[in-house]
């Protein structure tokens, strides 16, 4: 499993509607993908004016085999669906490692 880990800052005010136009849109489209797991969005207490994306797919190969033109129209409105500024501020990858347990 690996992980697509995004963080975006914005006004305060905006998480709200960023966290739902971001389910709205992203969550639905990546969903559509045969590699995608699952999606959570991580807040902060103490940064309200952050968002962290947390996306699982199955195989690095899976989730990078989506064509990039396939997600531009989904930036696309995602980014109409807001009126407000917002930046992402980190963009990393993590591989899930599990060890076997001996009983």
């Amino acid at each position: 499993m690996v992980i697509e880990w995004l963080t975006f800052e914005m006004a305060p005010e905006h998480r709200e509607r960023f966290i739902q136009a971001d389910t709205e849109i992203w969550t639905a489209a990546l969903s559509q993908y045969s590699g995608f797991v699952s999606k959570e969005i991580w807040i902060d207490p103490a940064r309200e004016n952050q968002v962290t994306a947390v996306i699982r797919w199955s195989t690095r190969e899976a989730w990078k085999s989506i064509p990039g033109d396939a997600l531009e129209p989904v930036a696309q409105r995602f980014n109409q669906a807001l009126e407000f500024d917002y930046e992402m501020v980190e963009s990393r990858e993590f591989q899930v490692r599990r060890f076997p347990t001996t009983t």
